[in-house]
């Protein structure tokens, strides 16, 4: 039987279900924390100077990370290893934004 061209796909299952958790909770985030800004005030404004100081610290992050190697070799080790530093950071923010839920 010949070899299989295909790679083997099972990562990338868990990937995609691990991204789609991530992209739902990013846009309840975002949705958040629209409202929470709009309403202004002191609690808007630490929540813009929350926002852009865990940006910042994410960038780095992921920077060092991949500088590293901390990512690994393969492009389903490194998506991977991606999400996995990005989605508790995201899944922290919604639940401190939907009031712990």
């Amino acid at each position: 039987m010949p070899k299989s061209r295909t790679p083997n796909m099972m990562p990338w299952w868990r990937i995609g279900s691990d991204a789609l958790a991530m992209w739902t909770d990013a846009s309840m985030v975002i949705g958040l924390r629209a409202v929470k800004v709009a309403t202004g005030g002191p609690a808007a404004q630490r929540e813009m100077k929350l926002m852009i100081a865990e940006k910042i610290r994410a960038s780095a992050e992921m920077q060092s990370a991949a500088a590293t190697g901390a990512l690994g070799h393969d492009l389903a080790t490194a998506t991977s290893r991606t999400l996995a530093l990005y989605a508790p950071k995201v899944r922290a923010n919604r639940r401190r934004l939907a009031g712990g839920r």
